[in-house]
């Protein structure tokens, strides 16, 4: 009797600490996702390029194009691996913290700033919060167990998006129907991200991460990782090991991984168009801006619809990802041509933009294209990260991210810097129609010869020594149905949606 009594006591006691575990991390990720919401709310962001252009700073289109603007690839590009590196090491907070006071330096420059450095010091800051997304996006996984991640993958993905919407939605109604000033626009701004700083301050502080601290509870552990399986280089069986020289280290481990990841076709066409298209979607990001004010220089406040603009695009953005996982296509014959067709529909609506002198059908064409890249967005994800491990999806998204980011500092420094062409906005849109252009012609090209080879290889004769059911097997087992299904997959959702 006195053992069952214990028995049923001890169930008892877990049963409630497991309630209360349960009930710190709701509250955590509630906490979490709210910050996630405030963070996104500045209105007077889709009317920056307007604000420069205005009578109140008074800066030329040449120094907005050619002087200032540029500076936001140059500084993304150097700060992103130190803040990648120092996301894990620091367990989170300290980066989103950093990531809010640089947020208030980008207001504060804006509001009071009056001269070119001042705007071109507002562009690096701009450059630390972008690379400090990652921070947020993989925050919420040290949260949660393995099994909770897909759940609250979903959760922070929405309150970004819904943060980005009404932010958009505030901005446009401020200035069309409040028709407030740029500077009041920025002080609400400054408001809301001031207001972000105190919530950042109050946020937990994880005691794990991916790499550099790696303290995971027995409860916790999910089953066998893609790197686990390696056998003699099991990445947590010794301590002694991981801890006994650089070569040993998990970096180290998973950086020799990226070789095998190098192999697998679908990774490695997902990877491409990770680097090669987010490097031309953000150049138009960055960009489009200054040419709507080319085909619409409005003056007057009313006339000017960014913020309209930004809220349709992200809603479209969110529904077409959200329509991407109920496509069911094999994926492993079909990528190709389905990125190709996508592509050369975005450079037609990119010649559009740049060749219309009607302001809507640029905003409308503008919504569709970040729609149309939005799609594959989460397909390029489900792709990639499906049959790798938490850490080496991590690992392998951020050598996409900087990847692309070396590539847009390289275009942007030749197409848009003073120094060397220094292109005015309409010459640099047909740059950017010409580059999407290349990249539809070699993804129908990657898709013409996947196509015939897949074919060719179907229809051979089957031969006495099983080659054909050898081929068969082969190709079977890249389709994502054989993959793992996506959980753990999701950590960088969050990083290329906005």
């Amino acid at each position: 009797m006195a053992l069952t009594e214990d028995s049923s006591n001890h169930e008892t006691n877990v049963s409630q600490q497991n309630e209360q575990i349960n009930q710190r991390w709701k509250w955590s990720v509630i906490f979490l996702c709210f910050y996630g919401f405030i963070v996104q709310i500045k209105p007077g962001e889709s009317f920056i390029t307007p604000f420069l252009l205005s009578f109140e700073k008074n800066f030329t289109k040449e120094q907005v194009t050619n002087e200032i603007t540029p500076v936001l690839s140059y500084s993304y590009m150097a700060v992103l691996v130190p803040v990648f590196l120092l996301t894990d090491f620091l367990r989170y907070k300290p980066v989103l913290i950093l990531q809010s006071l640089s947020h208030i330096s980008i207001w504060l420059i804006l509001l009071f700033g009056t001269n070119l450095l001042e705007m071109q010091f507002m562009e690096f800051f701009y450059g630390i919060t972008m690379a400090a997304r990652v921070a947020y996006s993989s925050y919420i996984f040290s949260l949660v167990t393995p099994s909770l991640y897909q759940r609250v993958a979903s959760y922070s993905r929405s309150s970004v998006l819904m943060g980005v919407f009404i932010s958009s939605v505030l901005g446009q109604m401020f200035v069309s129907i409040g028709e407030f000033t740029y500077i009041t626009l920025s002080k609400i701004s400054l408001g809301f991200v001031v207001f972000s700083f105190l919530l950042a301050l109050f946020l937990p502080w994880p005691k794990r991460s991916m790499f550099f601290n790696r303290k995971v509870l027995e409860q916790n552990i999910a089953l066998p990782t893609e790197i686990e399986k390696e056998g003699s280089n099991n990445l947590v069986s010794s301590p002694s090991r991981t801890t006994a020289s650089w070569k040993n280290s998990t970096l180290f481990e998973m950086l020799k991984e990226l070789v095998n990841v190098v192999r697998k076709p679908q990774l490695r066409l997902w990877s491409i168009w990770w680097i090669l298209n987010s490097t031309g979607y953000y150049l138009i990001i960055y960009y489009v801006q200054i040419l709507w004010n080319e085909v619409y220089p409005a003056i007057e406040n009313r006339k000017v619809y960014n913020g309209g603009v930004d809220a349709a695009s992200t809603l479209l953005g969110a529904i077409t990802s959200f329509a991407a996982g109920y496509v069911k296509i094999r994926w492993f014959l079909w990528s190709e041509l389905v990125i190709a067709i996508i592509t050369t529909v975005q450079a037609g609506l990119l010649l559009l933009m740049n060749t219309t002198s009607n302001i809507w059908v640029c905003y409308i064409a503008y919504v569709l294209f970040r729609g149309f890249y939005q799609f594959l967005v989460p397909i390029a994800i489900f792709q990639i990260a499906s049959s790798l491990s938490k850490e080496l999806c991590a690992l392998v998204f951020g050598v996409n991210t900087f990847l692309s980011t070396v590539l847009k500092t390289i275009i942007t420094i030749i197409v848009a810097d003073k120094s060397v062409l220094g292109l005015a906005v309409h010459p640099q849109f047909f740059v950017y129609f010409g580059y999407f252009t290349l990249l539809c012609l070699g993804y129908f090209a990657a898709a013409a010869f996947n196509i015939i080879k897949h074919f060719r290889r179907n229809s051979l004769p089957e031969t006495p020594n099983g080659n054909k059911s050898e081929k068969l097997c082969n190709v079977v087992s890249d389709t994502p149905e054989e993959q793992k299904p996506l959980d753990e997959a999701v950590l960088f959702t969050s990083t290329k949606a906005i």
